[in-house]
C-alpha cells in the first residue's frame, strides 16, 4: 500500500530565540472570519510607514474594467439588461498612501438593481466619496447597446449594436459633469473614385467600381446642464447626417439600394467630419463635442482619418489620436 505523502510544512516568523512554529499547508474552508478577527486584519493603506516616491497627489486611480450586468434605460420607457465594462477613479491628496479598491467595485453591487442613466452616475459618485475620500471622482460604463434596424426596401427587422460609455465627472469644485460617447459604423464612397469610374466608362467605355469602405464615427459629447440626451438621439444624428450606415438584415432589394444610397451621398471623411458638426453643434442638448472619423480605405493600405470639435472657449479640443480604436 502506497504511503500518503505529509503536506509539506513553512517555517516562518522565527523568534530571537530561532525557534520558527510549523505552519501546515491547509486551506480551512469552515473557518469564519468575526468582526473580532477582522479587526485584526493589517490595512496597508493605514500604515504608518512613509509614502514612497515625492508623496505627491494622484490625480486618477483606481480600477478599470471590471464586469457586471447592469440595467441600461432605454427610450420609451424600456429597459435593457447589458453587460458592462466599469472604470472607476478618484483623486489621491497628497500624503495619502493609496485607497481601498474594492469599496469601489462594491458600489457598483450595491446598485446593480437600479436602472442605469447619465444622471445615475451623480449617485454613484457621491457614494464614492463618502467612502473614499476624494476631491474628484469619475466614471465609465461601457456596453453594446441593441436598436432595431428596418432593411432598406425588403422591410425586414435585425439588431444593431452600437459602442457606447456612459461617463460622469464630479469635479473638485462639485459641479458633475456627463459624457456620452457613440460610435457610428458606416459606409463611405470615395468622391474621386466614382467620379473616375464614370469618366472611364463614358470616354472608354471600361467598366470600372468605384471604392468605398467600412468606417466609423467616434461620438464624445458632454450634456448641457439640466438636459436629457439619449443613445437614440445621437444615432438620429449619425444616420440622418451620414445616411449610409451599415445594414444588418438584406436581400437582394436592399442590397441594390444600398449602393444607389451609396451613389446619392458620396463623401471624403473630411465631408463625413463637417456632415455630423451641423446637427451636434445644433441641439442644445449638447453643451459641447468632438468627432473623430476613420475611413478604413480599401485603395490604399492606411486609413484616412479626420476630427472636428465644437470649438467652445476653453471646452473640448480636437485632440485624439487613438485612430486603431476605430478599426471595426
Amino acid at each position: 500500500m502506497k504511503k500518503s505523502t505529509p503536506a509539506p510544512t513553512l517555517y516562518l516568523h522565527r523568534s530571537p530565540a530561532g525557534e520558527a512554529p510549523a505552519i501546515r499547508r491547509h486551506y480551512d474552508a469552515g473557518f469564519h472570519a468575526t468582526p473580532a478577527y477582522r479587526a485584526t486584519l493589517p490595512d496597508m493603506m493605514e500604515t504608518g510607514e512613509p509614502v514612497p516616491g515625492t508623496g505627491g497627489p494622484i490625480q486618477q486611480v483606481g480600477v478599470s474594467n471590471f464586469r457586471l450586468p447592469l440595467r441600461i434605460a432605454a427610450q420609451g420607457g424600456r429597459v435593457h439588461t447589458l453587460e458592462a465594462s466599469v472604470t472607476g477613479t478618484v483623486s489621491v491628496a497628497a500624503g495619502l498612501k493609496g485607497i481601498n479598491m474594492s469599496r469601489i467595485v462594491r458600489t457598483f453591487y450595491e446598485h446593480q438593481e437600479t436602472v442605469f442613466s447619465l444622471d445615475r452616475l451623480r449617485r454613484v459618485l457621491r457614494q464614492y466619496q463618502r467612502k473614499v475620500p476624494a476631491l474628484e471622482a469619475r466614471v465609465r460604463i461601457a456596453f453594446s447597446y441593441p436598436m432595431v434596424q428596418r432593411s432598406l426596401r425588403s422591410g425586414l427587422d435585425g439588431y444593431q449594436y452600437y459602442a457606447v460609455a456612459y461617463e460622469g465627472r464630479m469635479e473638485a469644485d462639485g459641479a458633475f459633469r456627463r459624457f456620452l460617447q457613440f460610435d457610428f459604423v458606416y459606409s463611405s464612397a470615395c468622391p474621386c473614385s466614382a467620379e473616375l469610374s464614370e469618366h472611364a466608362r463614358a470616354t472608354r467605355g471600361a467598366y470600372a467600381i468605384a471604392h468605398s469602405q467600412r468606417s466609423k464615427a467616434r461620438l464624445f459629447v458632454e450634456v448641457a446642464p439640466g438636459a436629457r440626451l439619449t443613445i437614440e438621439a445621437l444615432q438620429a444624428h449619425c444616420a440622418r447626417a451620414l445616411r449610409t450606415e451599415t445594414q444588418v438584415m438584406v436581400r437582394r432589394e436592399d442590397e441594390q439600394a444600398f449602393a444607389e444610397l451609396n451613389g446619392a451621398h458620396i463623401k471624403f471623411v473630411e465631408d463625413a467630419a463637417r456632415l455630423l458638426h451641423a446637427p451636434l453643434a445644433a441641439d442644445r442638448r449638447i453643451r459641447d463635442f468632438w468627432v473623430a472619423c476613420s475611413h478604413l480605405e480599401s485603395l490604399h493600405s492606411h486609413d484616412a482619418v479626420s476630427v472636428i470639435c465644437k470649438g467652445l472657449p476653453g471646452g473640448l479640443t480636437a485632440d485624439f489620436m487613438d485612430f486603431r480604436a476605430l478599426v471595426c
